[in-house]
This record gives structure tokens, sequence and C-alpha cells, in this order.
């Protein structure tokens, strides 16, 4: 068992109680709902099958009583590295009715980072794909397990497991709840108050942060996303963005379980597929940045497909061109764009609301939803005036309790119960903020955040190279993408694909590889030796790379 210390206190829970945001409800009360109020409705359909209501309860019963077969107990930490398929769930809905902790992975984490998160969490299993999009998950994890001592178990989903790792069919083949009566697993049903996910933040400022959450900071937010789009059980659910971070794991897993409604998981994008899977299962609503925007809409023959159940776009992690919502209303008049904003810690905290105007969902991020609250202050912490930039802050219902095994961030990154988002924006006088920066060094790329400081330091190590800052170039259908600017000791020469070859070899996931190399003889710098990254976007901006 892993302790975690969080700054969760009495007065806010209190607090948060008596205003109704935290109604001590966990995700196993509503699917179990669920299942008794229509057992045979489809829960989840995935690339590789479906299960209803019924078989989900049943099957994350079972898997429950097995991890408790294995000597798993409240407060052990379970890392899930797997594509959007309904095991994800089921071991979700397993975990939470023993009281163990989630942690969800993204699927791109290679050695490095999966080496560290899962000392971190101090994980006693790890679930993976054997091999997903050609990579080979189950050879990486037995090397994992080799280094940490925590780590008991690697359960491979699919397909055959290697020597001393567990097979998923042959564990849920066993009949683990035999041995474990009702009244025995109801007992240890975890406190609502209790840390029920640690997952990751980007990276921004070199390490990754764990971030915890209990069981009623990630009930809020949906039951305040629910309310504001006013979703039905009627209504069908999809989910393309990972489970591993927080976005995908709020609207895929957890969000249609609340409802009681159907979803559909999308484990790689591919605009193609999306529109047969909204034709195929009257899918509803949708969530993804700006890019899967873009990839719908530019689909070939849109008009002449049957897409009318399309009603809600939930949109967030990058602004989205007003030119993508202009053409959204002319090839889909049927269904609304909402812009969001929110992050690992505190979940979509600001979204625009049905029935606002193209210029608040184009040209905001939307007003705080309940539970919430959101200002803008200056250097000092004074609240700025409307439309004056300043630091972003927040809190609240959603708001996580703390980060794990970081004493130093639970208190650098607060301002009493007021969170430091890290980002700079603007409010108006109606209460809807608008994202214009960032204090922290990051590159959004189709919605996945790149940690700039993380890659720098990792690009350290290669001896060629006296200094590097890596900043974002503009990208027509990404947002942005990642350019390097590198300066080179004497005599020494790099390109783009031998220091992609560094960053490899160093086991850094390929996404977070710079995709444009840019050698400098002397990188700009301020009186105290900063390197002035605006000086280098301006280059860039202005094509003074040479």
């Amino acid at each position: 068992m892993t302790h975690f210390d969080t700054r969760l206190t009495f007065d806010r829970i209190y607090r948060e109680k008596h205003t109704g945001n935290w109604v001590d409800q966990l995700i196993i009360d509503y699917s179990d709902r669920a299942a008794s109020t229509n057992p045979q409705k489809i829960a989840i359909i995935d690339s590789r099958g479906s299960c209803s209501f019924e078989e989900l309860k049943r099957l994350s019963v079972r898997c429950a009583c097995g991890l408790l077969g294995l000597g798993i107990r409240a407060g052990d930490v379970i890392s899930l590295q797997l594509p959007n398929w309904r095991e994800w769930t089921i071991l979700h809905l397993a975990a939470t009715r023993i009281g163990a902790i989630t942690n969800p992975l993204a699927p791109i984490f290679r050695e490095r980072e999966l080496t560290f998160m899962l000392e971190v969490c101090g994980s006693t299993m790890l679930a993976i794909t054997k091999n997903f999009r050609g990579f080979d998950h189950a050879s990486l994890a037995v090397k994992l397990r080799e280094g940490l001592k925590s780590l008991t178990h690697v359960l491979v989903i699919d397909g055959e497991a290697p020597p001393g790792c567990l097979c998923w069919n042959d564990f849920m083949a066993t009949a683990w709840e035999e041995s474990v009566g009702a009244e025995e697993l109801e007992e240890m049903r975890p406190a609502p108050n209790s840390v029920t996910e640690i997952i990751f933040t980007s990276g921004t400022t070199g390490v990754a942060k764990g971030v915890l959450h209990t069981h009623n900071t990630l009930t809020a937010p949906i039951n305040a996303i629910i309310d504001v789009l006013k979703l039905m059980p009627e209504d069908v659910c999809h989910m393309v963005s990972t489970f591993g971070h927080q976005t995908g794991f709020h609207g895929g897993v957890r969000l249609p379980l609340h409802l009681g409604a159907t979803v559909v998981y999308q484990d790689v994008w591919n605009p193609i597929e999306f529109l047969k899977l909204v034709q195929q299962h009257r899918i509803t609503i949708t969530n993804g940045g700006p890019t899967f925007l873009q990839d719908l809409l530019q689909c070939p023959n849109l008009a002449t497909r049957d897409l009318g159940s399309l009603r809600i776009f939930r949109c967030g992690g990058a602004p989205i061109p007003r030119v993508l919502i202009q053409e959204a209303l002319v090839k889909l008049p049927q269904m609304s764009v909402h812009s969001a904003w929110g992050q690992t810690e505190n979940a979509f905290v600001t979204i625009t609301r049905p029935g606002d105007c193209i210029h608040k969902i184009a040209d905001t991020d939307g007003r705080a939803q309940r539970g919430m609250e959101v200002r803008v202050v200056d250097t000092v912490g004074e609240t700025v005036s409307a439309g004056i930039e300043g630091r972003l802050q927040c809190r609240g219902a959603f708001l996580f309790v703390g980060y794990a095994k970081r004493p130093d961030l639970n208190v650098e990154s607060f301002e009493g119960e007021w969170f430091n988002t890290g980002d700079l924006a603007t409010m108006d006088e109606e209460g809807f903020i608008r994202i214009t920066g960032r204090e922290r060094d990051v590159i959004i790329r189709g919605g996945e955040n790149i940690p700039v400081a993380y890659v720098e330091n990792v690009l350290y190590e290669d001896p060629r190279i006296v200094a590097v800052a890596i900043v974002a170039m503009s990208d027509p259908r990404l947002g942005e993408r990642a350019c390097a600017f590198i300066e080179l000791r004497s005599e020494c020469s790099l390109d783009l694909i031998a220091m992609q070859a560094h960053l490899d070899s160093r086991k850094v996931a390929k996404q977070y590889w710079p995709e444009r190399l840019v050698i400098i003889e002397d990188m700009p710098r301020s009186a105290n030796g900063k390197i002035v990254k605006a000086l280098l976007r301006a280059r860039l901006k202005e094509g003074k790379t040479s």
C-alpha cells in the first residue's frame, strides 16, 4: 500500500457537501444503478465487441474479487496502460470496489516515463496490451517489473502473456467471487473522500506530477457537465481521446456510467471510421481537440451521410479557430460546438453553454461551471479588471487534493484555496475567460501536451549540445509542433535524424520529439543569462531561421 498525503481539509469537505457539490457517490453506485434499472442495455461498444450494464457489473465484481485473490488491497495502485477498450473500465470499477487506486497511463509512454511514474505510484499491478500500434508493450512491462520492487503483477489483456505475467482471459475465467461474499465486498467500499486516482501531468516543468483525485472530486465535474449540456441516459457517447488523459477518462469512462448511457470507444482516431460509428450507433456527443473537429469537417461527402444524431462536440485543449465554428454551422447545423478549458488537476472548469453566440464559442474558453470559481490576478494576487491579462486561478469542487509525494508543490501551487493554473488569461464582464498564454513552457500538439522542459533536459544529455530551447511553431492542422533551437559545441554537427535518435535512445515517447531542428550559433539571452524564447518564436514566425 502506498500512502499519499493530501491537502484535503475538514472545512473543504463540509463546504462542498453543504453546497451539494459533493454527493458522496462512487462510480460503482452509478454503474450498478444502471445494471439494476436497465440490465440488458449496452454499456460499452469498442473495437472488439460490447457488453451490457449487467455484464459490466458481473465482470467488475469478478475482477475485484480476483484482485483481492492476488493480494491487492485498499490503497494499492493499479496502473492501466491500455487502449480505449472495455477492460479499462472493468478494471477501474473493480479497483473502486476494493478501495484500490487507479493510475491511468497514456499508451505513448515508454520506459523512461513509465519507470518514473510507476515508482512514484508504488504500483502493485500494471495492466497492458501485448502489442498496440506496432509497439511491444508486454516486453517492456517485463523489463520494468525487473527494476521495480513494488510491481508484483503484470496483466496482459490480449493474447498470450509472457512467462511470469497474467493472462486476462485466464484471470477472468476463474470464479473469484465464489471465495468472497457480497457482504465482504460491500464492507470494502471506500470513503468518498479517499484517493481513487493518481494521474500524471505532462511534466511542463521538467518532471511529471502525480495528481491526486478523490471520488468526490471526480464525480463533481461529471454532474456539472451533465447539467450544463442537458445530457440524458438516451444519449450515446463517443470517446477517442486516450483514457490515459483526464479528458478521455472523464468523458469516456465516467460520464457514460453516470448517465447510464451507451458509450462507443474508438482506440485509434480515424475520421471516416468515426462517421461510420455515428451512423451505426447514433452517437449524440463526442469530445476532442480542434484537430479532431477539423478532420471531421474535411471528410469527403459529409452532406450525404446520416449524421443527424450528432448534436454535441465538446472541444478543448487548444483555441478553436473561428473558421471551424462557421464551417461546422454550415456542414453540421444540428451539432453545437462547445469550447472548454480544464487541466489534469481540475477537469473541465469552464465551458460555453448551449445558446452562446459564435463570438463566445470561438473567442473564449467559456465560463465557470457550477461548483467552480475562476479569477484573473496580477503578480501580487490582486484581481485585475475585465479584459486585462493576468494569472488564471481557480478553486472549487473539481480541484484535486494534492500532488503525490510533492509537499513542496502542494504549497507553491496555491495561494490560500486558489490554485495557480500556470495559464495566463483575460476575463470579460460576463465571466468568460480566454487563455492568452502560459506561465509554464508547454506545446500543445493536436491536443497533446509536449513537456518542453523534460525533452530539453534529455537533449542536454547529448555531449554535442551546449544549449537547447524548444518552442512552438504554428501548424494549420495540429495547432502547434515542436521546434528545437540548438547551440552546438565547436566542430560538432547534428541533424534532425541524429537528434531524434538520441531521444529514442533515451526512451522518450516519439510524440514528444521535436519535428524541426534549427542550429543556432548563439542563443538570445536576457541579462541574467536566461534564454529568451520569445525571440526564437519571433524568428520562426518571420522565417529567420538560417
